[in-house]
């Protein structure tokens, strides 16, 4: 049995549950993670997103193989008017009465094809507007996501001194070490 890849929601919410169980640099809103996990993560993203992008393309076909069979509709309904018209065409109260039902068909028919033609582009929009939406959330976690790498790495450019400390606090025993005395301490 084949194990179903991972939908592009619970990719997302894989590199948010690894965001969040990171650890915290001191006394600072940054984490740290891995960066083959997110590295990784951001890939089986990346790729995911092209199945997104067929399924509008098939939405889209779809809309427009709905739109001719709308448009054949309508033209059938139309001929059908045309052929009863001609057939009414034997006196002139018939033919006159032949020219406004004909007129009427084909008026209900191209009402109904705006309809139809409508309600599809409505359906196709809605859909697109979804995807859409999935895509700009998507777009938001990857850059939150690199934001906060950036920070992360801009944190440590600006000061390799708090690396240090980083390092050292992870390394460290359970029992704190005493601080070390520093110029502006007495007896120094």
């Amino acid at each position: 049995m084949t194990e179903a890849a991972p939908t592009l929601d619970e990719l997302l919410a894989e590199l948010r549950d690894l965001v969040e169980r990171a650890r915290t640099m001191p006394m600072s809103a940054s984490v740290l993670v891995n960066r083959d996990d997110i590295l990784g993560l951001v890939d089986e993203i990346l790729q995911s997103v092209p199945e997104e992008v067929r399924h509008a393309r098939w939405l889209l076909k779809e809309r427009e193989q709905f739109l001719r069979d709308a448009e054949r509709e309508a033209d059938d309904i139309v001929e059908a008017g045309r052929v009863q018209a001609e057939r009414m065409v034997e006196r002139t109260e018939v033919a006159r009465e032949a020219r406004r039902t004909a007129q009427r068909i084909v008026e209900d028919a191209e009402a109904t094809a705006r309809r139809l033609r409508l309600e599809a582009e409505d359906y196709v929009d809605q859909k697109l507007a979804e995807f859409e939406v999935l895509l700009d959330r998507t777009l938001q976690t990857v850059q939150q996501g690199r934001e906060r790498l950036r920070a992360t790495f801009d944190q440590e450019e600006i000061a390799p001194e708090a690396e240090e400390a980083y390092a050292a606090f992870f390394d460290q025993d359970e029992t704190p070490a005493a601080p070390t005395p520093g110029p502006t301490d007495p007896g120094w």
